[in-house]
């Protein structure tokens, strides 16, 4: 992987022309860390919020209490996400800090369970807003 891939990966991203079956787990967190590294924490969790609506909406995917945009899964992926890449060597490419994140603990789908029970995390309440965890608090950014 490179930056022009990642930088790709994004602007495609912000077209809305990433397809439902492209946009994997892998795929929101190269788009997560770019953001974070290029704005930080919360101005990528603002563009993030806007830009997960908008391809949700661009696949058919409906962005309901059920579906679609999850507000605390954004989140809390975006203060791991900055986390992890603040603990990177300062010689590291942002190319290899992405590949570095993709083989960490932070990708693992299971990692927000960590920090929070299921029913918790899958809630209506969580998808729509900020939910704090109920298990372990996540880091500070």
């Amino acid at each position: 992987m490179t930056q022009a891939d990642l930088d790709g990966l994004v602007a495609r991203f912000e077209a809305g022309e990433i397809s439902r079956p492209e946009w994997t787990h892998a795929a929101h967190l190269k788009v997560g860390a770019w953001y974070v590294d290029r704005f930080g924490p919360d101005e990528a969790m603002a563009r993030l919020r806007v830009g997960i609506r908008r391809l949700n909406e661009a696949n058919g995917v409906a962005n309901t209490p059920s579906d679609g945009y999850h507000e605390t899964v954004t989140g809390a992926y975006v203060r791991l996400l900055s986390r992890f890449l603040a603990g990177c060597s300062s010689t590291m490419s942002f190319a290899e800090r992405v590949c570095a994140l993709l083989s960490s603990p932070v990708a693992g789908k299971q990692a927000l369970l960590r920090h929070y029970s299921r029913a918790v995390l899958m809630s209506p309440r969580a998808r729509a807003e900020w939910v704090e965890p109920d298990r372990t608090p996540l880091p500070k950014v």
